[in-house]
Parts: structure tokens; sequence; C-alpha cells
């Protein structure tokens, strides 16, 4: 979310090595249409994310709505930790990384927006629960760090054995963990007894868990190091993103069955919480082996990941080229751009707004009519806002927190 709503030392030396010259752009102003394209890509994550929240559930729904609804669930999210990788390069440097005291001062910074996202997430957990995703995303950023002077090729490669790989043991290590050994982990865990939310939430048994959320912030972590703008790399993201999506969701229903791609979180979905953990993000219930072959949405497994990793590169790429090659949408859809410039507040206005107003909430309607509201609401304001503020509220503030980061030597 931003979602938001809703972020540098040591490799090994041959990452040091500057990547491979850049290819010529598709249009003019390169660097313009691939920002705002990610700009775009931000509010549709954003949007996505207010569907899930305050839209209608999904067995409420039928014809487009159903596809609006499905298409959300988990994705929205998942796009949103991709672009969430991506801005750490604008951080770390985007074609060549920071070395030295600027390499630091990124790490600083990184770091710094990781504990305020991390406080922030706690304290709206308070009050919202496990839901929120910024304590996670504050993990993610963490995690992270050591990786931000990695070229595309290597940070893929890393998202892709992690996507492999981390769902398999993150499911051994859910069905094996005794409710004593959790209960003696979040005895001792001064988060826990905060928001409800603590470490072990934070990196297994939570809605968001980093041990499966990694592979999106990584694979948009690859994404921020390629030229979105370069007509070849386009290309290569839609034939790779296509390709993932056809691959881990038919991999999955030809293993798993017509039930493969159901929404697990449908039960919870008022909550927005991951349809393979507990409604409580808490104790876990012997679950069969054979739900590691599904993909849907907020599952965790390989498929589920691969495929989402596909969609949030499709949305990434499309957005990217609809902005440079058509300037005539460009201007239409600054409103909606101006949304995506400020996801932080708009993430979390929407849950402070929900509080306001509770008829609001997913589950209480059919009615798309209070989405709607919303959607018009964040549009109307970040277009007022950005006409005289370069920055929205919250990331006004969150930028503010980082420079201190400038005093590192």
């Amino acid at each position: 979310m931003t979602q938001t709503q809703p972020p540098q030392e040591t490799s090994a030396p041959q990452e040091n090595s500057p990547p491979p010259p850049r290819t010529s752009p598709a249009s003019p102003g390169p660097s313009t249409g691939r920002l705002v394209g990610v700009d775009l890509a931000r509010a549709l994550a954003v949007f996505g994310m207010y569907v899930v929240h305050i839209g209608p559930k999904l067995s409420a729904t039928h014809g487009v709505g159903s596809w609006v609804r499905y298409i959300s669930e988990g994705h929205s999210s998942v796009l949103f930790a991709t672009l969430a990788g991506f801005s750490l390069m604008l951080l770390a440097g985007r074609f060549e990384p920071k070395t030295g005291l600027a390499g630091r001062q990124a790490k600083a910074r990184i770091a710094i927006r990781a504990v305020v996202l991390l406080a922030l997430g706690t304290v709206m957990a308070m009050e919202y629960g496990g839901v929120i995703i910024l304590g996670f995303y504050g993990v993610y950023f963490l995690l992270a760090l050591p990786l931000v002077r990695l070229r595309a090729v290597t940070l893929a490669m890393i998202a892709a054995g992690l996507a492999l790989v981390m769902p398999q043991v993150a499911f051994v290590l859910t069905t094996r963990l005794s409710e004593s050994v959790q209960q003696s982990i979040n005895a001792y865990d001064p988060l826990r007894h905060l928001s409800g939310v603590g470490v072990l939430d934070l990196l297994l048994t939570g809605f968001y868990p980093a041990l499966t959320w990694m592979p999106f912030v990584i694979a948009g972590m690859a994404l921020g190091r390629m030229d979105l703008s370069a007509a070849a790399v386009q290309r290569r993201l839609a034939a790779l993103g296509a390709g993932l999506v056809v691959g881990a969701y038919g991999l999955s229903l030809l293993l798993a069955g017509p039930s493969a791609l159901n929404s697990l979180a449908e039960g919870g979905s008022s909550s927005g919480g991951s349809g393979s953990m507990p409604p409580d993000g808490g104790s876990f219930p012997d679950m069969p082996a054979s739900l590691l072959l599904t993909a849907g949405p907020h599952s965790g497994t390989t498929f589920d990941i691969i495929g989402s990793v596909g969609v949030a590169i499709l949305v990434i790429v499309g957005a990217t080229v609809l902005m440079d090659r058509l300037p005539r949408l460009r201007r239409l859809a600054k409103p909606v751009i101006a949304v995506g410039t400020m996801s932080l507040t708009a993430y979390v206005v929407h849950f402070l707004a929900q509080s306001a107003w509770p008829a609001s909430g997913a589950g209480t309607t059919k009615s798309w009519v209070p989405l709607l509201l919303y959607v018009l609401g964040a549009i109307v304001f970040a277009t007022v806002w950005s006409r005289f503020f370069r920055r929205g509220p919250l990331e006004y503030l969150l930028n503010t927190a980082t420079k201190p980061a400038k005093y590192i030597r």
C-alpha cells in the first residue's frame, strides 16, 4: 500500500561493477515517462487495497465486479510491495549503486525509513490489527539493505530462489511450530504486547510475512535497476510477466484442479488477512501439503508468488508504456497519478476514514458506492495538495525524518 499508501554496505566485489550501458529510450523524456508510470502503478495498488478493505466481499459480487475484487485480492498488496522495492533503488542509486559516503548515507536513509514505518505500523496495528502492512514494510527494508548494491540479474535470481524455496520452508515451520513455542516467543516480544503484531508475526506468522514476501520486494529492486523506458526492456519484461502468470497459474490449475485459484482470503477478507493464515494470525492447525500446489490470492505458495510477481510486472510495464507513449492519456491521468505520489498518505488516511465512517467498511454493504467515494476523495485531495506541495503530508514527514542521514560519515 502506500498501499502505500502506503525504502544500504556489504556485497561481493563483482557486484560493484557498473551496470551495462542503457539502451536508447523509446521516446523523448524517458525519465519522466518512466517515473510517472510507476506513480500510476502505485495509485492502482492503492485503489486495489481500497477494493479489498472497502468494497463488497467477493461472494457479494458478480460479473465485472467479481473480476475487480478477485484481481485486487492479494495482487494489490503484492504490487505495493514490488513498488516498495523499486523505491529502494531510487534511494540507493538507480542504474549505478551509490558507494562510499553517498552509499552509507543512502543506507542510513533506508534504515530510518524502515524504523519509522515499523513504528507507524505498530501504532496503527494497535487500532486496526495485523492487516496493516506498514510494519512489515519496515522489516522488508531492513532485510533488503545488504542487497541494494546488487545488479538486476543477481536480484532477479535471488527473488526467484526465494520464491521457489521459502514457501516450503514457511510451511514446515508453521506446521511444526507448537502453540507453546509461539507463546514463549511472544511473551518476551514487546511489539506483540503493544499491538498484537510481534516479531514472529512480521517474519513468519503474520498477514504479510517477510519469509514469503521478500521475493516481491527483491523483484521490485531488480526492476528498479532496469531502464523501463527502453522499448527492448519493455518487450522482454512484458513477455516475462505474461510467462510467469500463465506458467504459475496454469501449472497450479493442472496440479491442484479447478479450486487452485480460489480466494482463500474470502473468509477473512474484511480484514484483508492472508488466506493461508489463521483468522487471528496466531496458531496454525495441521495443514495439508496439497495447499502448496494452489495459487489463490494470499496463499503464500510458490505458484502464488510467481504468478503475483508476473501480474505486478505487467501492471508496472503497462503503466510505463501508456504514460510514455500516450501524452494525452498522461495528462488525463494526472489526478490519478497524484495519488501515486502520496501513496503512504492515501493508504493511512483510508483507514482513519473508516474509523470515522464505520458504515463504509468492507463486508458491511453490497454497494460499490462507498468505494467509489473513497477513490474520488483520494483523487481530489491528491490533486489539490499536489498543486501546492511537492510531497504528500506523510511523505513529507517521512522525508524529514531521514534528514539526519546526511551527518553519516
